[in-house]
């Protein structure tokens, strides 16, 4: 394990989060730092959005690797990217690509189980294999679990927590170091997948859902905000320039 990999992976502790602010490339990556903060993480949707493409691995892989050389040229704090569906059709071609993007000198990466463009969940052996490949090239796997997706948590809460669950010790037994659980806003969901949780939670943080102090009251041990900071930074630009070419003066 490099140092920065075992460096990324002592910042997850349940009760006192790993705080991410997800940034799309080198610009966004300085001025995160610089607010104090103790790791770098890339967000797909951020990073294809910044260079005019969708998300779900319209972004080229050397392109991603590209954009990461550049991150990594200006912070010596370690940096997790986020490889989507894993850049591969099998698990063999998951290895590849997450082989790579440890050798470029990534500390971890975010990787979903499911396929990009696909609603369904991959069957958790399928899943697992995928997340299995991808550890054993020794970077810190944020196994993304997307039960939560589209799910009606006042009606199945329970039933979604025991399925989580039995993916997060399948994703767990191989190899991920963390899991990483979005679209959830409960706070009794989050607080039973924290405390039956093999391996330490990330949480999204969201509009209307537990604040960061909450999620570490309830042993989340990473919380990040994916997009979020992407498109309020896109939406302040555009606020900006409908005012300055409404004829008005900006406010910088």
């Amino acid at each position: 394990m490099s140092d920065k990999v075992a460096e990324f992976r002592a910042l997850h502790v349940p009760g006192d989060p790993l705080i991410l602010v997800n940034i799309w490339d080198a610009g966004s990556a300085k001025a995160v730092a610089a607010a104090g903060a103790k790791a770098i993480a890339t967000g797909s949707y951020g990073v294809a959005g910044a260079q005019g493409r969708a998300d779900g691995e319209d972004f080229p892989l050397d392109d991603v690797f590209d954009n990461l050389a550049r991150i990594l040229s200006v912070t010596d704090l370690p940096v997790t990217i986020d490889m989507e569906s894993g850049y591969g059709a099998d698990p063999a071609s998951v290895g590849a690509s997450i082989g790579m993007a440890k050798a470029a000198g990534a500390a971890g990466i975010n990787m979903e189980d499911r396929m990009s463009g696909e609603g369904a969940l991959l069957p958790i052996a399928a899943a697992q294999a995928r997340y299995r490949a991808a550890a054993d090239t020794g970077i810190f796997v944020n196994a993304r679990c997307d039960v939560f997706r589209g799910a009606d948590v006042a009606a199945d809460g329970d039933a979604l927590v025991a399925a989580t669950l039995e993916r997060a010790r399948a994703y767990a037994d191989a190899g991920a170091g963390s899991l990483f659980v979005p679209f959830l806003l409960d706070a009794k969901c989050i607080g039973a997948i924290c405390d039956a949780s093999p391996l330490p939670v990330n949480i999204l943080r969201g509009k209307g859902g537990p604040t960061h102090r909450e999620l570490a009251g309830l042993g989340v041990a990473r919380i990040s905000h994916g997009h979020q900071p992407w498109a309020a930074a896109m939406a302040w630009l555009t606020g900006q320039a409908v005012e300055v070419l409404g004829g008005n003066e900006p406010d910088y």
